[in-house]
């Protein structure tokens, strides 16, 4: 990490562990190091908070499934330096990714949209309002949405979708995010999605 120029970390959606992360490259890496963060709603600024260099601490949001997906979310925190922010997304563009310049909002702009529309699908599925495969195929069909929001849970993985809405509730202190008892049961009960082969759907 010594003669690195940018690092991307992209560990659990856990601040204590980011944290910790964020503490240990601020230490071994040399003083201009960029430090990105791959966190699809924790806060940058409370990251950076972590590190001596705030200015250097900036958010890479990588959309699922990365090899697939062009978008970047490139999240600045509120001490982030505008040099960092040009050349981070520099960098992305690099990857032959689309870099969307974002502010410091819990789940930025996508996690903030597409959590409560997840969270929806559950409440519809627990509610008996449809089959899985109904509401899937009516987003699909009827929304233009590329795989159904049940689909995409389980490729997220149902524990991140979990994750994210507490951090969403917590942050805005507004229950619309409020996580579906069913997403909560499935996370407890180990069905995680694709992850653990078992979640919406069977994975073999």
């Amino acid at each position: 990490m010594k003669s690195v120029e940018v690092v991307i970390e992209a560990a659990s959606e856990d601040r204590k562990i980011k944290g910790r992360i964020f503490q240990e490259l601020d230490k071994s890496c040399k003083k201009n190091t960029i430090l990105a963060t791959n966190t699809s709603s924790i806060s940058i600024t409370d990251i950076a908070s972590y590190t001596s260099r705030p200015e250097k601490v900036i958010g890479m949001h990588f959309m699922n499934p990365v090899p697939m997906m062009k978008l970047v979310e490139v999240i600045r925190g509120h001490l982030t330096d505008d040099n960092v922010c040009k050349k981070v997304q520099k960098l992305a563009e690099r990857m032959k990714k689309q870099p969307v310049l974002c502010n410091d909002f819990p789940g930025f702009v996508s996690n903030r949209i597409l959590l409560p529309m997840i969270n929806e699908a559950i409440y519809c599925l627990m509610e008996g309002v449809a089959e899985k495969e109904a509401i899937d195929k009516v987003m699909v069909l009827g929304m233009s949405h590329p795989m159904g929001p049940l689909k995409l849970a389980d490729l997220i993985g149902l524990d991140v979708c979990l994750s994210i809405l507490d951090i969403l509730q917590r942050d805005f202190g507004d229950d619309k995010y409020r996580p579906c008892p069913l997403l909560k049961r499935m996370v407890a009960a180990g069905l995680l999605g694709r992850k653990s082969g078992s979640g919406f759907y069977e994975y073999n």
